[in-house]
């Protein structure tokens, strides 16, 4: 059994979309013959140059870990064969426990929802459900969200107007903002729009029951289907729409830390580096990082590896201690499966945020 106890590096996925971009600035350098692409089943067999991109995968079963004891394996095959070694004593799947992609929009995506697990695992047998939440990365101003059903809406009226095709006017609207982070529980009715680049960290699920595509075309020039009937089984008309807006940070001796969302499926931190931080694998569980901006170093006892922009890294639990030693101020991503006590609510409460405050930052 090989010895996880340095920090895993990723590659990321790219994945051609109708909605995309040929600009994944500021985060990826794309076209970039180096990097992995899927092309999905109904595209080239090899990337375009102008090849819109709407998604790029960072942690998906495909990802090739590339440095380590276990570099060429997938991290899909990873966790499957190595279980807790990967992915820590509390987790008992053999799937790695987010999936966590980049979303790049130069469109509407389709109105859709996705199920619960329970609704998962009788309708769509081996498939977790989708919960799922956004941080916000950049926003154009005329950026927009569309999150839950407005006050009087039925689910018949939205049927209706999704058999139109006309379904945007009786869902919540909103202009998001950088730094926001906003949570999408099972059964909310969302679509995002264009001029939007985000993070989304999820369930390991792509289960998605698409309501409303507006009439649009997919990448094979055919009208993409919509599955009404499950999207409908699942809709809970009830949900708030839920918006985190950036709050205060705590100051930490490399910078700072922001607490950004938790629930029982994962946990966000947003980590700002000024100077060198030290950090060390948790024992029960396998932690990520993903750079939002900046580069550096990541430096262990047996070497170091560059970082910059785009990348993402596995800490396994029997991580040692590593350090990241920016040479520009840099933004990470930190997300995890949490103990929500210890990690976020008593963290949170001995900072001094209010229990209103915290309410907006823990679901659960």
């Amino acid at each position: 059994m090989p010895k996880l106890d340095t920090p895993l590096k990723l590659s990321p996925v790219y994945k051609p979309k109708i909605w995309g971009r040929d600009d994944l600035s500021p985060i990826f350098d794309w076209p970039n013959p180096a990097s992995d692409f899927d092309p999905g089943p109904a595209s080239p067999a090899q990337p375009a140059e102008d090849s819109l991109i709407g998604e790029v995968w960072i942690t998906d079963d495909t990802s090739k870990i590339l440095n380590g004891p276990i570099a060429g394996m997938t991290l899909g095959e990873a966790s499957a064969k190595l279980r807790s070694e990967l992915n820590g004593s509390a987790w008992k799947d053999r799937r790695f426990p987010i999936l966590s992609k980049y979303i790049f929009t130069s469109d509407w995506l389709s109105l859709q929802v996705h199920p619960d697990d329970r609704y998962a695992r009788r309708h769509e047998p081996g498939s977790l459900g989708k919960c799922e939440m956004w941080y916000i990365v950049h926003a154009e101003p005329e950026a927009e969200i569309l999150l839950g059903l407005k006050p009087g809406v039925t689910l018949e009226m939205l049927r209706a107007a999704c058999e139109r095709g006309t379904s945007k006017d009786l869902l919540n609207r909103f202009h998001p903002r950088a730094g926001e982070a906003i949570f999408v529980p099972p059964g909310t009715v969302h679509a995002l729009g264009p001029g939007l680049v985000l993070f989304e960290a999820e369930e390991n699920s792509d289960i998605t029951y698409r309501l409303d595509d507006f009439g649009r075309m997919g990448l094979d020039g055919k009208p993409r289907p919509l599955h009404l009937d499950k999207g409908f089984d699942v809709i809970d008309p009830d949900l708030p729409a839920s918006r985190n807006l950036p709050r205060r940070v705590v100051r930490e001796t490399f910078g700072s830390r922001r607490y950004v969302l938790a629930c029982s499926h994962f946990a966000v931190e947003e980590l700002t580096l000024q100077k060198m931080a030290r950090f060390s694998g948790v024992p029960e569980r396998v932690e990520t990082l993903s750079v939002l901006s900046g580069h550096g170093r990541v430096e262990t006892s047996s070497g170091w590896m560059g970082y910059q922009a785009g990348d993402t890294w596995v800490i396994p639990p029997g991580t040692g201690q590593y350090r990241l030693a920016p040479v520009e101020k840099t933004r990470i991503l930190k997300f995890y499966v949490p103990e929500i006590e210890k990690d976020f609510r008593r963290p949170l409460a001995r900072h001094g945020f209010k229990a209103t405050q915290i309410k907006n930052i823990i679901f659960d």
